[in-house]
């Protein structure tokens, strides 16, 4: 008798899959050599603190999958020790088993953020966002991942103004790129506005 895989094999299957491609394709992502700005521990806290719950706002976790909880737990503690690597290699573990679980990409992001892959870190922070709610602190931590990343490559484009002068086809380029960016900061800011919503009022 043989067994055909299950659908819901067959979707995790996919799933892992997809997210293995991602995580290929920004690890091919040069990471700059000079970082600008606050520290990636900074950057972070911000983060984190942007997905502060507030007043009247629920915060729902989850349940996950004993083994995910275990790595979560083991990438935490790599992370205050500093032990960067090590952290986002416990979280890429754990999104082997559960791809598609927002918060666990948004922390794998964060990850990012700290290995100074600000690009990775958008990346998985917009995957999150397009597969978890459009409200709430980690929708908040999703945007502000984003912008941080935005913010970054503008920094970047300041720079190389800075660095010398761009004349014709590369300052039409360079102008291009820094109104672009511009554009999706301000986009982003909203998009996390928008992720908090007003309680109802009391009467």
């Amino acid at each position: 008798m043989i067994r055909l895989p299950s659908p819901r094999a067959s979707i995790a299957g996919a799933a892992a899959a997809m997210l293995a491609a991602l995580l290929a394709a920004c690890g091919s992502t040069p990471v700059a050599s000079t970082w600008i700005g606050p520290s990636p521990e900074q950057l972070v806290s911000e983060i984190r603190a942007a997905g502060a719950a507030m007043p009247g706002e629920l915060d729902v976790q989850p349940l996950r999958d004993p083994m995910v909880e275990d790595l979560r737990v083991r990438a935490a503690r790599a992370e205050r020790t500093q032990r960067y690597a090590e952290a986002a290699a416990d979280l890429d573990k754990a999104l082997a088993l559960s791809p598609d679980d927002p918060g666990l990409l948004q922390e794998r992001a964060e990850a990012a953020v700290l290995e100074k892959d600000l690009a990775k870190a958008e990346a998985l922070a917009r995957r999150a966002f397009g597969l978890g709610g459009k409200v709430g602190p980690l929708c908040r931590r999703h945007w502000m991942t984003i912008r941080q990343s935005l913010a970054q490559h503008q920094s970047r484009l300041m720079q190389q103004q800075a660095a010398g002068h761009m004349k014709g086809e590369v300052l039409d380029r360079w102008e291009q790129d820094m109104a672009k960016v511009a554009t999706d900061l301000e986009l982003a800011r909203r998009d996390q506005d928008a992720c908090t919503v007003s309680p109802p009022p009391r009467y």
